[in-house]
């Protein structure tokens, strides 16, 4: 006689890989979810962040250095008493702004923040940014005419930057 063996699943076997698969599908759904976000982010601009010369930063930035413009307004402390925490807020009247970058020459690090702004946002930024010693504060707008900015020396009277 033939030893055959039938493998039938146990009572209940299909609700529970069901169960199974579902528990990881919830799991592991917003993981992979997360990641193709993540992919769909601009990438983060590494080389104008650690840039050490304002040129640099710039050109590694947007490719090219920007024009001075009457169109914005940088609003910026004549001094700072402490410059841990000196308030600066850039706007402009300029049409089509896809990013605002604040720039501080005499900062260890020249490029302060960056933003990339969606369409319909109001090209106006506020940050609290940190200046190591007296220096010109420059906003710079990129719009589909091209680079953009102004600039305000600031005197910083306690260095925020360990100075």
């Amino acid at each position: 006689m033939d030893m055959i063996e039938t493998l039938e699943p146990k009572p209940g076997a299909d609700r529970r890989a069901m169960m199974k698969g579902a528990l990881a599908l919830g799991v592991l759904g917003p993981a992979f979810a997360a990641t193709a976000a993540r992919a769909a982010e601009p990438a983060y601009p590494a080389a104008a962040f650690a840039a050490k010369d304002v040129d640099a930063a710039l050109t590694a930035l947007f490719g090219a250095k920007p024009a001075a413009s009457d169109k914005i307004t940088l609003d910026a402390p004549e001094i700072a008493e402490n410059g841990a925490v000196v308030p600066v807020t850039a706007s402009t009247t300029l049409d089509g702004v896809t990013a605002i970058a604040f720039v501080v020459a005499e900062n260890p690090f020249k490029l302060a923040s960056y933003y990339e702004l969606p369409a319909g946002v109001l090209p106006t930024v506020s940050n609290r940014l940190k200046m190591q010693r007296t220096t010109q504060v420059m906003a710079v707008f990129k719009t589909a005419g091209g680079l953009f900015s102004a600039s305000r020396e600031v005197k910083v009277t306690i260095g925020g930057c360990g100075g």
